[in-house]
């Protein structure tokens, strides 16, 4: 073969290998004071956890005395000359998926975005009766922010209670994305489950800081939206600190934009929480809300919360004492069949600018937070394998129903 037809079949094979090669996304550089992972013992109370999480290190979870957090060692300095213990937790051995954008291995169980809007539309062709698949807006990026109805005669809109379902505020807390969609797959498969009842489920509604978290082929351990700050390089607001109902009152958020608490520069600046928000007004009908009851699904630390988060005070204006015994009673019999830890939110420490308050406050909707497995950083923390998906979901199934059973008869 002559020399130039050589030299064009080689040129033309490596374009072949770079069409065909998979796009490596470089790693982002390391910080100069890189995070590690703690557990900061003998937080006995409310208070203490509070002044822990105001310190400005990353929360990752907590129980009733003591919260996992990541810390520089600057910050991680700063809490031990506040006299506290902190014990190192193993860093996660997490594997790089050579393809940009996908699960790394061990974790490919879990539903990219396209993953899971294919389910849905699956489950709705499956099921035309029972499921409709729509969305109720767009992120910051221009996805649509997916939502789904089930219910037994799903094409006309019933007087019947309302029950809502939402997953994945947090970016990197992707089992939750699995929980809204195994909710869709058993309502769907049986009509008893929804009969008398109209449910409602927003599976993602974080979807880009999802997928940002994977957009490498590895974890990221990104927590918000993707919504760029104005004059200043820090990206993201915090969706679960961004909710109108006592924004930024308490020392519960931060305003630094770079930290993983940001509330954003106003109550439902990001667009994501602002038409969630939307939506959910839109649910008032001649008056009357029709949402009765709302779960609001994070990880980890196997925790049922309710209103308020922003004061340690049981009562509060909206909030009196038959209020707060009703959410204790319903709290506590939901976290009877999963085994997880009931408490006021705030008994964890102060938020503002969250979710569950904003539905009690503005709609009296019985709203609850479920954070889910595991119980710690050391079990998998916010990603834990694939393997555990179906048991852990599987496990909130009798908490879904009760809520579902309860929904009409809710005060």
């Amino acid at each position: 073969m002559p020399r130039h037809r050589r030299t064009i079949v080689f040129l033309l094979l490596m374009v072949g290998v770079l069409v065909l090669a998979p796009v490596a996304t470089a790693a982002p550089p390391e910080p100069d004071d890189p995070a590690a992972p703690y557990r900061a013992e003998g937080l006995g109370s409310p208070a203490e956890r509070s002044e822990v999480a105001r310190s400005g290190v990353d929360v990752l979870g907590g129980g009733r005395n003591h919260l996992e957090v990541r810390a520089s060692d600057a910050e991680a300095a700063g809490l031990r000359a506040r006299g506290l213990e902190l014990l190192p937790l193993p860093e996660l051995p997490l594997p790089r998926n050579p393809f940009a954008g996908q699960f790394p291995p061990g974790y490919t169980g879990y539903h990219t975005y396209d993953e899971l809007l294919a389910e849905l539309d699956s489950l709705a062709a499956a099921h035309p009766d029972r499921v409709a698949a729509s969305s109720y807006g767009e992120s910051f990026e221009g996805r649509e922010l997916p939502l789904v109805k089930v219910s037994d005669n799903v094409a006309v809109d019933e007087a019947e209670p309302e029950v809502l379902f939402t997953c994945n505020q947090h970016a990197r807390e992707h089992l939750t994305a699995e929980m809204c969609l195994r909710i869709v797959e058993r309502l769907a498969a049986d009509p008893q489950l929804v009969d008398d009842r109209e449910v409602w489920v927003m599976p993602m509604t974080n979807p880009d800081g999802a997928e940002h978290d994977i957009a490498s082929g590895a974890f990221a351990l990104w927590r918000k939206n993707r919504q760029p700050n104005e004059g200043t390089p820090e990206v993201g607001t915090d969706l679960n600190r961004n909710w109108g109902t006592e924004w930024g009152c308490c020392d519960g958020s931060s305003g630094d934009p770079g930290n993983d608490t940001y509330r954003g520069a106003a109550p439902f600046s990001a667009p994501e929480t602002a038409q969630l928000r939307d939506w959910v007004d839109g649910r008032v009908i001649g008056g009357e809300q029709q949402i009765t009851a709302h779960i609001d699904w994070h990880t980890f630390s196997e925790l049922v919360l309710w209103p308020y988060g922003y004061t340690e005070s049981d009562t509060a204006p909206g909030l009196d004492a038959d209020d707060a015994a009703t959410f204790r009673e319903l709290g506590e019999a939901m976290a009877d069949t999963n085994g997880y830890t009931p408490q006021q939110s705030s008994d964890l420490y102060i938020t503002d600018g969250g979710v569950n308050d904003w539905m009690w406050a503005e709609h009296d909707v019985w709203s609850f937070t479920f954070e889910m497995y595991p119980e710690s950083q050391a079990e998998g923390g916010f990603y834990p394998p694939d393997s555990v998906i179906e048991r852990e979901t599987a496990r909130n199934d009798d908490a879904v129903d009760l809520l579902l059973q309860r929904a009409a008869d809710l005060p």
